[in-house]
């Protein structure tokens, strides 16, 4: 059974840090691309932070650039998705995606709320 698993959204305030993680099972995430998606209530689903299957190309939205960090843990099957510096804007569901080719599998999403 396919399962990836996010953990670590929560309330923080404006200037704090939070990391999210997704654990893979039935599948590894070394050889899948790995994307972090934010949808905010009445906004469109963003693409936030991509690192490709073999870890040579890192993209992030210039939304977060500079304040997020996308990686992947291999051994532990895990990948994950550093937030410093978060604004009230970074408030939003936050999903994890692995693709490879036509196979695709999703987090259940985490919520990310940023206020004071």
């Amino acid at each position: 059974q396919y399962q990836f698993v996010e953990s670590g959204g929560g309330l923080v305030q404006p200037g704090g840090s939070l990391s999210l993680s997704c654990v893979a099972s039935g599948f590894t995430v070394d050889s899948y691309s790995i994307i972090w998606i934010r949808q905010a209530p009445g906004k469109e689903r963003e693409v936030v932070a991509v690192i490709t299957n073999t870890g040579s190309t890192l993209n992030y939205a210039a939304s977060v650039k500079g304040r997020f960090t996308i990686s992947r843990d291999n051994d532990k099957n895990t990948v994950y998705l550093q937030m410093n510096d978060l604004k009230p804007d970074d408030t939003a569901v936050y999903y994890c995606k692995a693709l490879r080719g036509l196979s695709t599998y999703w987090g259940q999403g985490t919520q990310v709320t940023v206020s004071s």
